[in-house]
């Protein structure tokens, strides 16, 4: 008899732990067998009673403390290499603001043991409020645009019906909010991208893994819910500036030829785009100023290379907003 697979679940935590402490009670209810599972929670330096409440309520998990805000890929990276000492066979990346259902686990793993080519696998991902709304039904890369496509995304069952249910599929990448990786994949292919800190981390590693010979799988039969944007805010003027400078690196790195220059050009003018309706409309000139500037920023950071962690001056506007 073949024994259970054995996953260390990560779960990054930054001064959000209602949402931690939600996610955990959903992870502790999993069918999963509990000897063959290990959870890790990593603190990102929060300046609040996170750990404090996290380590009261679930004594029994991994509690690993940064001291400081590292970023989302680095964060998780602490986490990662930690379940690498260990003897897990799978990696599970699962966003603070998500609850899973309980057989979520087994049929993430159930996916990745049909095939040994398998080196990544996700789940269906609703919207938590309305829960019948798609987040993401696996990802698609549009290489020509310089555009990620969460498949199904803002559209209701109860409405459409259901909507990429039939079966497993390959796809181009697995949103990073609730992510299963082969331990071989890390081993060979190394880390999340810090260079990213945080948006299109998730995608890089998948690239990576499919240029591997690994296959990207999504599954519809494990479900999550997510609080989409719960720390920074969908709309923020962090995730402004992340998003647009990050996508720059993302394309520039990753195609090659007239498409490289092709998704670049597009991808600035759409953000050009995007500053100059933010300062022309009325109703938007004020109220979608810090994002404007934010943008601006990450155009210039993308062109002068700097990436990690924004600067103070970006700080500066992105705390004005």
């Amino acid at each position: 008899m073949t024994e259970t697979p054995h996953v260390a679940i990560i779960i990054l935590n930054w001064n959000n732990p209602d949402d931690t402490l939600a996610c955990l009670r959903s992870v502790m209810a999993l069918d999963y067998p509990v000897e063959r599972r290990q959870v890790i929670v990593v603190d990102n330096g929060s300046t609040d009673d996170s750990v404090a409440r996290i380590r009261a309520a679930y004594p029994g998990v991994t509690l690993i403390e940064t001291g400081a805000n590292l970023g989302y890929a680095e964060g998780n990276n602490v986490g990662i290499r930690y379940a690498l000492k260990g003897c897990h066979d799978y990696l599970l990346i699962l966003n603070n603001d998500t609850e899973v259902q309980p057989d979520f686990l087994s049929h993430l793993v159930a996916e990745a043991e049909a095939d040994v080519s398998i080196g990544v696998v996700g789940p269906k991902m609703y919207f938590l409020t309305p829960n019948d709304m798609v987040f993401a039904a696996g990802s698609v890369i549009r290489w020509e645009d310089g555009t990620l496509d969460h498949r199904g995304i803002w559209r209701k069952e109860s409405d459409l019906g259901p909507l990429y249910a039939e079966s497993p599929e390959d796809v181009d990448f697995i949103v990073g909010c609730g992510v299963l990786f082969r331990r071989q994949v890390l081993e060979r292919l190394g880390l999340l991208d810090n260079r990213y800190y945080l948006n299109f981390e998730d995608v890089d590693i998948c690239v990576r893994a499919y240029r591997a010979g690994y296959r990207v799988r999504y599954t519809p039969r494990a479900v999550l819910h997510h609080k989409v944007s719960a720390s920074l805010g969908q709309a923020s003027a962090q995730n402004t500036y992340y998003m647009t400078r990050n996508a720059l690196l993302f394309f520039w790195e990753n195609s090659v030829g007239w498409r490289r220059w092709r998704a670049i050009v597009k991808i600035i003018a759409r953000n050009l785009g995007h500053i100059i309706v933010w300062y022309l409309k009325p109703e938007y000139r004020i109220s979608a100023q810090a994002k404007r500037r934010a943008n601006l920023l990450a155009l210039r950071d993308a062109v002068l290379a700097r990436f990690g962690k924004m600067g103070s001056d970006v700080e500066s506007v992105c705390r004005s907003e």
